[in-house]
């Protein structure tokens, strides 16, 4: 889904992080190969994109609810986020309002031809949900939260 929308864009350049694809996977010439960015980079890399496009493992996929980290960082980064669609996505971002979901390298496509604007938009929507919901003290207090939630005996244990 990721090489064949960067064929009829030759104008355009796109860059494909992923260790685990295969070695011998082409593609065309706008498209550069990295085969590991280190964590340090990863903002700088996300910053820098006009969209991001995730491709969920299969596994991934299959066990549903199973996002990668890589959405929560192009988010927080302030990056409009292209997914493939697999259960759960739509608790974490709002499918159109915070991310596009792609079926078919068309979509892709159809999202890059999408007004800078309304990206931007939807850039700004999932950093929102990512800041107020994922990150490390919104998560700490929504387990606080819970604990709290939890019956006398639980709560003991917990402890």
């Amino acid at each position: 889904m990721w090489i064949r929308p960067a064929g009829p864009r030759p104008a355009s350049s796109s860059a494909s992080a992923a260790p685990k694809y295969p070695a011998d996977i082409g593609g065309p010439d706008n498209v550069e190969r990295i085969d590991h960015l280190p964590p340090d980079r990863h903002a700088a890399f996300y910053s820098a994109q006009r969209f991001t496009l995730n491709v969920t493992r299969k596994d991934m996929v299959a066990a549903g609810h199973s996002p990668s980290v890589r959405l929560f960082e192009a988010a927080a980064c302030g990056t409009p986020i292209i997914s493939d669609w697999w259960t759960g996505l739509d608790t974490f971002f709002t499918p159109e309002e915070a991310i596009e979901v792609a079926h078919r390298p068309a979509d892709v496509l159809a999202v890059l031809d999408k007004p800078e604007r309304a990206a931007r938009l939807q850039a700004q929507a999932a950093r929102t949900r990512v800041l107020r919901h994922h990150s490390g003290p919104a998560r700490a207090q929504e387990l606080l939260a819970l604990l709290d939630l939890a019956p006398p005996d639980r709560q003991q244990a917990a402890q």
